[in-house]
């Protein structure tokens, strides 16, 4: 998809995305609609249309209606893919996700009811690592289906970031993300990216490791932590914001899990907190090895998922420039060379 395209919609030269998600055309054409496909669900809307975020990336809409809330997420051309997703995420894993009340292919938008608190929102703090352990292996059942879909979910535009790929993902951050920080790189940045180079043919025998494991690729949300995880019932949790997502050796799924609480909580790697998530995670997979050949896998995974975490970053800091990207401008560069740090889960 070429970069003057948001869905069917063209973006005449010289205008952002968020130029055209701002104009009155297009919440004009976005407001009807969603009218339009809540009175095809039997709903009605009860209230105004608002646009609570636009970003260089994506824009939401969300309107009051007789059931409840909903939301219209318009991703940028970059994540178009989260639609096509959500069609085969309802299709083979509905209770997973928040099924679509309509999506709309050519356009690229998804209209969602309303999910209520995330599992950060209603969870005090302390009790996060607990409250995760009894998410993580709804979120591996998933992945363990859609492994079986793999050809579906490339279809669908995520990015190949099995291990196979990625040293040539490697290369691609390298370069990228230097050519990013152009004339604000400093010596040591140059530094760093000097290493992750040089440290290509160890990426080449984690990735060719990981590759003759038992674990087959599946879907990597890239950003599984509490505050995208969804409690209200029914019981079961489930998933979303799905704009990171990637074609992964499924591990690497814990490497935002696992470091977010490794990071905010200043934890051990072998802290139990840490460690009774892993574990439960793991627990889904025992059947594929034994428990200490999927902790050696899990924590090659995460090393190496770095990657696709750098190219994520890369992609949300250019969409708002080097000078707006605020404290995130090294944000894929600290990501990539934590490739090298000591923890698999130390995300940079």
């Amino acid at each position: 998809m070429t970069d003057d395209v948001i869905g069917a919609d063209a973006v005449p030269r010289g205008r952002s995305p968020a130029d055209v998600w701002s104009s009155a055309e297009w919440l004009a054409a976005a407001t009807g609609w969603l009218d339009d496909r809540l009175a095809a669900a039997g709903r009605v809307r009860t209230g105004p249309v608002t646009q609570p975020r636009l970003r260089p990336w994506g824009t939401v809409l969300t309107a009051p209606t007789d059931q409840g809330a909903v939301w219209l997420k318009a991703p940028g051309p970059e994540t178009a893919f989260e639609v096509p997703l959500y069609r085969l995420l309802a299709d083979v894993a509905p209770g997973s996700i928040l099924v679509p009340i309509a999506t709309d292919l050519d356009r690229g938008w998804v209209l969602l009811p309303d999910g209520g608190a995330t599992l950060g929102e209603g969870v005090p703090a302390d009790e996060l690592p607990t409250a995760m352990a009894e998410v993580v292996p709804h979120y591996a059942e998933l992945q363990r289906i859609l492994a079986g879909h793999v050809g579906d979910l490339l279809a669908a535009g995520l990015a190949d970031m099995r291990p196979a790929a990625l040293p040539g993902r490697l290369d691609d951050a390298v370069e990228a993300i230097g050519r990013f920080l152009g004339r604000h790189a400093t010596d040591d940045d140059h530094a760093a990216l000097r290493r992750v180079a040089a440290a290509r043919p160890a990426v080449v025998d984690w990735c060719e490791r990981l590759t003759a494991g038992t674990v087959p690729a599946s879907l990597d949300h890239n950003d599984l932590h509490a505050w995208n995880v969804l409690t209200a019932p029914p019981a079961r949790p489930r998933f979303y914001d799905w704009g990171d997502a990637v074609v992964a050796h499924p591990f690497a799924s814990m490497l935002v899990t696992l470091g977010v609480f490794r990071s905010e909580f200043q934890l051990a790697d072998d802290d139990p907190r840490v460690l009774r998530v892993r574990d439960a995670y793991l627990e889904v997979f025992t059947d594929l090895g034994p428990r200490a050949e999927l902790v050696t896998e899990l924590e090659l995974a995460c090393r190496v998922g770095k990657i696709a975490r750098s190219l994520v970053w890369l992609r949300a800091v250019r969409s708002e420039g080097f000078a707006n990207a605020g404290a995130f401008q090294r944000a894929p560069l600290q990501t990539l060379a934590a490739l090298l740090a000591e923890s698999p889960l130390d995300l940079g």
